[in-house]
């Protein structure tokens, strides 16, 4: 008798699917095309100099800025047609997040849950609970307008957590963070997508990205220039070994700078 048992891989679940994303300012083409899926449980890196579209591409996607053409679908819903249950999926914090300075750490917290409808029983433990988590029990009381600018990325992200969002947008969150807030972030999107949530995040720190995402997309100008793991951009680069720093600089121009220092020799 022949064994039929073959040993089938599920297909990955798409969460955050663009299509042809497009935003142009005036004759400007800001996002040419953007083509990009994201799986559930991914921590997706969102990589590219600056100027290359990466926040605006990350507005699009998030509602913040309507495109001149494409689409943006969020779990199942078109982030235009249907804002309110594409909203209610993630959590988004910018490079330099609006915080209200007047708010203790707690209020914000307590706000954002206001803002998701988070249930109010259980909420105060949920809240005590995040700011443990980001190490910021004892400033959990103090105004935001006292915080660092690490404080306040941590704090952003904990406010972004409350409703448990099946989505998180980060750009740029290491900004501002010490070595071991950097370090705390990290693991904490590490588990978050061990968990079953998504992850995009746009940085420039690439040692940290090639650390801890499972795929990357590189923007140059615009447009997506490669996209793939780890070993499927060496394999682009032609390359067992080169890090994603080196496959970035060769996709984006941005080695030119070795042939300049020469100059100082």
């Amino acid at each position: 008798m022949t064994d039929n048992n073959f040993d089938i891989q599920p297909t990955p679940q798409i969460v955050i699917e663009c299509k042809g994303l497009t935003k142009k300012f005036g004759e400007f083409v800001a996002v040419d095309q953007l083509n990009l899926a994201v799986n559930k449980g991914e921590l997706f890196g969102f990589l590219g100099p600056n100027g290359a579209g990466k926040t605006t591409s990350i507005k699009m996607m998030t509602g913040l800025l309507r495109p001149s053409a494409g689409t943006a679908i969020l779990g199942s819903y078109d982030i235009q047609t249907h804002p309110l249950q594409a909203k209610a999926l993630f959590g988004y914090i910018p490079d330099n997040p609006f915080l209200y300075d007047k708010l203790t750490g707690r209020e914000f917290i307590s706000f954002m849950a206001d803002l998701y409808s988070v249930p109010s029983e259980g909420r105060s433990r949920k809240i005590s609970d995040l700011l443990q988590l980001f190490e910021l029990e004892t400033k959990g009381n103090e105004l935001i307008q006292g915080y660092s600018r690490g404080m306040r990325q941590k704090i952003a992200l904990a406010g972004a957590l409350i409703h448990q969002p099946q989505i998180i947008f980060l750009d740029e969150p290491t900004v501002g963070l010490d070595p071991k807030s950097a370090r705390l972030m990290k693991d904490i999107l590490r588990k978050l997508c061990d968990d079953g949530c998504t992850v995009l995040i746009s940085t420039h720190i690439l040692e940290i990205a090639e650390r801890m995402c499972d795929r990357f997309a590189i923007l140059n100008r615009g447009k997506i220039i490669a996209q793939g793991t780890m070993t499927e951009l060496r394999a682009e680069a032609a390359s067992e070994t080169k890090s994603l720093e080196d496959i970035f600089l060769e996709l984006t121009g941005g080695d030119e700078h070795r042939d300049l220092i020469h100059l100082l020799d």
